[in-house]
């Protein structure tokens, strides 16, 4: 890694910050709390790509008008436990939240709950919506369609979204097995942090416009793709591919949100697609009772033990040993709560950027 220069801010400070600048657009004081916290969420977590980060990116499409800081979120078809979500074009770090309480809502009542989501927007990390369940005793999913960057195996060109999927699962004495991935090689926001940094991607991450191999992420944003997850067949390229399929089926077609290369962008730089198959991106969250399905306290403990067995393989050269999923995220935020959130310089101007033209002050 080069030697990119960075500054710490606490994450209280952070939050405020995209807290205000949401308020500035006229979105109400508590949808404008909730989704700072959706943002202070992935710093914290270490997900630098999908915090404030991406603020300048919702700066701009609520500038523009392109998202719409009152939405009526309806819920237009249900039944006991599955329902359609129309956020009315509101902010993703709004609709989603709100998607996925009726989500663990209808569990808590029928042992599950499923919410597919149309006409909204980026939704920050897939884990915090887990996390949320978790912390109403149910087993959370949470999954997006996004923005097309991602080539199909064997194509050259972007035709699906990173399309990430998140899974929680309780423990009793240990933390919870909290999964949280993209269903790309990598997620698009590591790309825009290496260019950031002036550094190269790793190989099997992306293609340029021609569809050959490259470590420039130059290359990538400039008419590449991403790869799926595997990148090629020989390396599981076709699982990360599937993957990526089944999310844009079930927050897409399902809901009656755009899917594919019609999935519209989230930044104003890129293309908008020529034709739309439906209303928005898509969203699907889910929650399960645990005790639908087995003893709650029976569960937990064999969770912990299948935490403490796994934590006790023996490690492989170089390594200590395997990670549990959601290990290196709690880990890094308990550091950052101590320690601030270190933002690199090309984040923070955007954010001064954001303070000039709104006279919110920041630092």
């Amino acid at each position: 890694m080069s030697d990119v220069e960075a500054k710490a801010f606490s994450i209280e400070v952070l939050r405020e910050f995209c807290a205000r600048v949401f308020l500035h657009f006229g979105v109400p004081k508590n949808d404008a709390i909730e989704a700072a916290e959706v943002l202070a969420s992935a710093d914290l977590r270490g997900i630098d790509s999908h915090g404030v980060a991406r603020l300048h990116s919702y700066f701009d499409m609520l500038s523009e008008g392109r998202i719409n800081p009152k939405p009526e979120i309806k819920v237009v078809r249900s039944t006991l436990s599955t329902a359609t979500v129309d956020g009315d074009n509101g902010l993703g770090l709004v609709v989603g939240p709100q998607a996925n309480r009726i989500a663990m809502d209808m569990a808590e009542k029928a042992g599950s709950g499923w919410a597919s989501v149309r006409n909204t927007n980026h939704f920050g990390i897939a884990g915090y919506y887990v996390l949320k369940a978790l912390e109403r005793d149910l087993i959370g999913w949470a999954m997006t369609n996004s923005t097309m960057l991602v080539a199909p195996l064997w194509g050259a060109e972007r035709m699906l979204g990173t399309n990430p999927i998140a899974i929680a699962f309780p423990g009793k004495e240990e933390p919870p097995i909290v999964l949280d991935m993209a269903t790309s090689a990598a997620a698009y926001g590591k790309i825009e942090i290496a260019r950031r940094r002036g550094e190269p991607i790793p190989e099997g991450w992306a293609i340029d416009s021609e569809g050959r191999s490259t470590t420039n992420p130059d290359d990538m944003v400039d008419g590449g793709a991403l790869l799926p997850l595997g990148s090629d067949r020989d390396r599981g390229g076709h699982k990360g591919y599937g993957l990526a399929i089944m999310v844009d089926a079930l927050c897409g077609v399902l809901s009656g949100a755009n899917w594919g290369p019609f999935a519209p962008p989230f930044a104003l730089r890129q293309e908008i697609p020529k034709r739309s198959v439906g209303k928005g991106i898509g969203h699907f969250f889910g929650a399960m009772r645990i005790d639908g399905f087995v003893d709650g306290d029976s569960f937990k403990r064999q969770i912990d033990d299948y935490v403490r067995v796994f934590r006790a393989t023996k490690p492989a050269p170089g390594t200590n040993g395997p990670l549990i999923p959601g290990d290196p995220e709690r880990e890094m935020e308990q550091v950052r709560c101590k320690k601030g959130v270190p933002l690199i310089l090309p984040v923070v101007e955007e954010l001064r950027d954001i303070s000039r033209k709104t006279g919110i002050s920041f630092e």
